[in-house]
Parts: C-alpha cells; structure tokens; sequence
C-alpha cells in the first residue's frame, strides 16, 4: 500500500475518534435521537393496528366483471367456475354485465356463488333511461350491487354525496352493497390517501344508519392499481385497511369496526391473493381482470385459509 493510502487512512481514524468520542453533548443527542426514532416506531405501529380487533368478519371475494364477455365467454367462464373446487368457507359473488345476469342466475352453482349487479340507479324506477333501479335488482332475486366504483365516480361523474344517496336506496330495498373507496395516485404521493377515503366514508354514514352497516361491505380500491398491473404491498394495504376499521370504530362503533368486511382491490390474482390475504385488516377481495379466468378466480376464492 502506498503512503498516501495509509495517511489518508489515519486521517479517516482521527476524525472518527474525535466525531464519536463520548461527550455529554453527544451522549445527548444520541439519546434524542434515539427517543425520535422510538417515537417514529411506535406512531408507524399505531397507523398499521386499530383500537378494535382486527376483522373478524367471514372472508368474502366478489368478482367485477365489468363490461366484458360475449354469451360464448360468459357460457365457458360459468362452466369453469362451476368445476372449479373451492374448499374453504367463503362467501363469494359475481356481478356480470347486466345482459348476462340472466343466464349466469340459471346456470352459476349458487350454492357457492351469488350473483350481483355493477350498479343501480339512485331512485325508483321512472324517466331515468338507460337505468336500473334497486327495486328491479330486489324483484330479479338479485342480492349484490356494487357501488361508487372508481370508474364511476370518474367517468360518470358520480360524487362522495351521490353514492351515498344511492347506497341508502339500495340498502332500504333489501340488496347489499359492496361500497367502493379509494383515491388516485395523485392523492396517494399527496399523502391525503385516509383523507380520500374518510370523506368518501363519510358520505355514506351521513345518510345511513349504523345497523344499515351491517349489509355493506366496503372495497377498498387504491385507483392507481385497477387494471394497471401495479399492486399496493401487502403492509401499503393492511395499513389503508386498518385505517379504514379505525375511521368506522370512532364514526360507527367498535363493534361494526370489528364485523365489517374490508375487501382489497387493486389488480389482485392468483400469484398475489395468498399473502395479501395474511393481513389481518384484508377481508376479501373485489377482483377484476382475474375473475375473468374461472381457474384464477377460485385460486383467489381458496386463498382464504391464509386469512387471519
């Protein structure tokens, strides 16, 4: 080794031996330091637990079907689901385009499948073309819709306050609503992620009533993450969740904090649904490309065994 090299090294050592040598001032601030970082620690642990148990509701799994299939597709894709095996307690539903909820009612096994709607009209039945009212859902035996999803809110337009309107209506007809939630990427590296899906919480609670919770499940739904191929981590989702179950404990109660399913929504498959269903705020899921594919739709099903 060269000279330089060594004196340089020697340099680096009386530097280091001055920079950490004990003092009071350095014997303070690492104390500091260290109560800064326990402090970090502990407020990261109070965002992924909730003051109530983690969900205790029965896993639930709905398919989106959206505006897919033809009556070949959707013929092939009930054959697949009806062979497929699933061995674990979970509820499930499938919400097909409204054309195909005929046939999938005749032909779907409903011993493991209920059928549901994308959507429902705010009101009765009336002037409101190209609408379909929850009193037609309730007179078709159609037990599931869904609501406020994210490309409604953005494409048609529907507000916070709308979708709340429509679930209350929904919910006095006797159907059951997978509420929508969740925010856009914008929102997200804003940091206002809770904030999005409190006021859209909100909304909701203004106008319904707490044993009205006791029908609905809520999907959250990171926006960025639909059909994108990019999913929210395990421990990004467990926290939204968690924070979600917090939101309803201190606006609802405790005790349907505790009941009320949770789904995640964001590009769930076959390949991710197992670990993220290990999160004990993570209920179910609210799948979309993947409850395309009957084989990948009950791999998703069975991942609830992995539940807490």
């Amino acid at each position: 080794r060269t000279t330089s090299s060594t004196s340089r090294r020697r340099v680096r050592r009386a530097m280091f031996s001055v920079t950490c040598a004990p003092s009071a001032t350095t014997t303070t601030s690492c104390a500091v330091k260290a109560t800064a970082r326990s402090q970090r620690v502990h407020a990261a642990a109070q965002r992924r637990s909730v003051v109530v148990n983690a969900g205790t509701g029965k896993f639930i799994v709905g398919g989106n079907w959206k505006c897919n299939g033809t009556a070949e597709s959707v013929k092939s894709l009930v054959k697949e689901l009806n062979s497929g095996k699933i061995d674990v307690d979970v509820d499930v539903y499938v919400a097909p385009p409204f054309v195909f909820i005929p046939r999938v009612q005749k032909e779907l096994n409903n011993k493991n499948y209920a059928v549901a709607a994308q959507n429902c009209w705010v009101s009765a039945g009336g002037a409101f073309t190209g609408e379909v009212s929850a009193d037609m859902l309730a007179d078709a035996d159609i037990p599931w819709v869904i609501l406020g999803h994210s490309e409604r809110r953005a494409l048609c337009g529907e507000t916070n306050e709308f979708v709340g309107e429509k679930t209350k209506y929904a919910l006095s007809k006797g159907l059951k609503v997978a509420l929508c939630i969740g925010e856009t990427l914008e929102q997200r590296e804003a940091g206002t992620t809770l904030d999005i899906c409190r006021a859209q919480l909100k909304a909701v609670n203004d106008v319904v009533t707490a044993a009205d919770w006791e029908n609905i499940v809520i999907a959250y739904e990171p926006v960025w993450a639909i059909g994108t191929g990019k999913v929210a981590t395990p421990d990004q989702a467990q926290e939204v969740h968690a924070g979600i179950r917090k939101w309803c404990a201190d606006n609802i109660s405790p005790a349907i904090a505790s009941k009320i399913r949770i789904q995640y929504g964001g590009s769930v498959n076959a390949g991710n649904c197992d670990e993220l269903a290990q999160k004990e705020d993570i209920d179910g899921f609210l799948v979309g490309g993947a409850s395309l594919i009957g084989e990948a739709f009950v791999t998703i099903c069975n991942s609830a065994k992995h539940s807490k």
